[in-house]
Parts: structure tokens; sequence; C-alpha cells
């Protein structure tokens, strides 16, 4: 353990050296539990910087701890060697992050999902409640049994945004409809339990949910993986109380495969990506213009955040303190693209566009918790 995380240190090292005798800004980051590229909110905070090193050529450097002990090594080691800015992903880097700050006054930070008291540590909060409620909205349209579902990652005030909006945004569009909670875990392995939160998707499904939003990290994997081995609700199985009560879907292109394994009468089931654009993950045949299990996605754009930020450093603008980033700022929102346009009229678009301006203006006040 102790080789691979010298083996690491060494390599960032190395990049911090390139990185001096270029004169170029030299910004370090350290992941979440989940990794780099957990399709999610590791993955968003990479990509903004990536776009950082692409545009405004800067030198990236990051580190993915697989112990949560080796964090503060990593981030005290971009500050040993001197990095511009070190950004912490995910609230469980907050103690590493405001220590090391502390020790390095003169040097920048940011820290995303949580408030640092440091004042050179940037605190990227972001309005979860606002893009889950629009999403939320779309379930509430588009579910044809009126139960949906919410697949939580780690059991943690942050996450009960996600729900809470969620929740709320469901009960807009349909207020008979009914929203079935459930969280991964209590621990930070709640992130990379894909195995947990399929089992969890399981007895959604089997209690008549026929839209799963999952706000899980690396475990969300395992709600995508289960839609796509089940891909449908059949009547024959729906439990006692449960009917179908819409067919929204019934004129969209529906791959060779799902025919066969959805015939009579069934109803397709979907997933709600998170924080990146996951839509593309629900085109399990290869064919965007076939049915996408995809419904739609909530951005959660910390790959805005950080570039932003990474921005303001290379104009030395750069300014402590917390950090808002709701629908406002483009901080949150959903997608819709060719994955899942067919699933999505402009009607609806039309509805939640309305909706949105409304909770920028504040006249729809999205709870919290």
């Amino acid at each position: 353990m102790k080789k691979v995380v010298t083996i690491v240190l060494a390599a960032a090292a190395a990049t911090a050296s390139l990185a001096t005798a270029q004169g170029a800004l030299r910004v370090g980051m350290a992941y979440d539990a989940g990794g780099k590229f957990d399709k999610s909110f590791n993955q968003s905070a990479y990509e903004g910087g990536a776009r950082a090193q692409k545009n405004l050529g800067i030198r990236l450097s990051d580190f993915e701890p697989s112990d949560p002990s080796q964090t503060i090594q990593g981030i005290r080691n971009f500050a040993n060697q001197g990095f511009d800015l070190t950004v912490g992903v995910g609230f469980a880097n907050n103690a590493s992050i405001t220590q090391v700050a502390k020790e390095n006054p003169d040097l920048y930070f940011g820290l995303v999902d949580d408030v640092s008291p440091q004042k050179n540590v940037a605190s990227m909060v972001f309005a979860e409640q606002e893009g889950s409620y629009l999403v939320g909205y779309l379930a509430g349209l588009n579910s044809s049994t009126g139960v949906v579902g919410f697949v939580g990652g780690m059991d943690i005030p942050l996450i009960h945004k996600f729900e809470a909006g969620y929740t709320a945004g469901v009960k807009a569009a349909n207020p008979k409809a009914r929203v079935i909670a459930q969280y991964v875990g209590t621990t930070p392995d709640a992130w990379n339990n894909p195995g947990r939160a399929k089992e969890i998707a399981a007895s959604m499904r089997s209690r008549g949910a026929d839209i799963l939003f999952a706000a899980a990290g690396g475990s969300g994997n395992g709600v995508i993986d289960y839609v796509k081995q089940t891909q449908c609700l059949k009547a024959a199985n729906l439990p006692s109380g449960v009917k179908f009560n819409t067919n929204n879907f019934s004129k969209v292109r529906k791959s060779a495969a799902y025919t066969k394994a959805c015939a009579g009468n069934t109803r397709p089931m979907f997933f709600i990506g998170v924080d990146s654009n996951q839509n593309r993950l629900g085109d399990f045949d290869g064919n965007p213009a076939t049915m996408n299990h995809g419904l739609t996605s909530m951005l959660k754009r910390v790959d805005n955040a950080v570039y932003a930020l990474i921005n303001d450093v290379k104009n030395n603008k750069f300014k402590g303190g917390e950090r808002r980033f709701g629908l406002k700022e483009n901080g949150v929102g959903y997608a819709v693209d060719q994955y899942n346009r067919a699933l999505i009229p402009s009607t609806q678009v039309a509805r939640v566009e309305a909706i949105k301006a409304q909770i920028i203006s504040g006249k729809i006040k999205v709870p919290s918790k």
C-alpha cells in the first residue's frame, strides 16, 4: 500500500516539475470515493479540470486515494510542491483541505460540496434540490404506474436535498404519485456499492416503480444495470393496488430485443442519471434511434464550478468563502439530447422550462429536506 502511495505522489511531483519548467498554472485534484471515472460526481470534476487544461493551458495532476486516510498525504504533497490551486472533491475531503490550507495560507484551495472555514479555500456548494425538482417533475409526468423510486448513496443531509427536491417535483406533476426512497448505506462505502443499489432497484420494481432516480455516485451503476436487465414492468407482476395508468411511450420505436422481452401488457422502465449527463448509458442496443432507458439526468455542473475556479486563479481573481451554484448560476439542471429527445416531447420541455423560471424567480420554493 505504501509503495502505491509513493508511486502516485512521485508521479504528481514529476508533473509539478514539468509545470514549473513550462511556467504553467499548476492545479492538483483529490477525488472522493468512487474514483475519477465514476461516470458521475468525480468524473464531472475531472472534466472541468481537463477542459481548463485544454482551454487555459494549466497543468493538471490528480490523486485517487484507495483509502480515505491517504487523502491528506496527496493534498499535502500538492501544497509542498507549491501548486497554485488544490481542489478537494467531496465533503469527505473537507478536513484534509482545511488542515493543509491552514498550513499554507499563501496557496489557494477549492472544496466541492462543503464549506471550509479557511479564508484561502473557495467552497463550492450546489442547490441539488432545484435540479432534482425538475427531473422529479418529468418523472411525475411520465410514470405509467404513479410509483417512482429514489436510490440515495450515503444517508446524509447532502443526499436528502436530492430526495426532497425530487419528491416535490414528482408531486407537483402528479399529486397522486408515490415516491419510494431508500439509501445504499451510512458509510462512504455507499458511494461504490452497485450490487446493493441493484438489490434496492429490484425491490422498488417489485413495488411498481417504473422510474428510478439514483443519487448514489458509483453505486448508481447498479441501478442502470438493473434497468438494462429488466427493461420493463409486466402487468401480471404488478403488486396489489398498482396498475398502468398511462402509456406515454407506445409510439416510441423499440429495439427487437425489447419487443421480444416485453411483449404483452408492459411498460418500459427508466433510470434518471445524476451529476454528469448519463443519458447515453440508457442506450442499451447501441442505437439512439430506438427507445432509450435513461429518461433524463440531473446535471450537477461540478465541471463548470471547477473550471470557473481555475479561471479565477489564472486571472488573479481568486476569492475564498462559499460559492453557491443553483439553476440561476447554471450549476444544476436537466439533460435533453439525442438519446432522450423522443421520450420528452417539446410540450414537456416547455413546461419544465417554465417551472425552472419560477424557481429562479423565487415563485417556487424548493424544499431541501
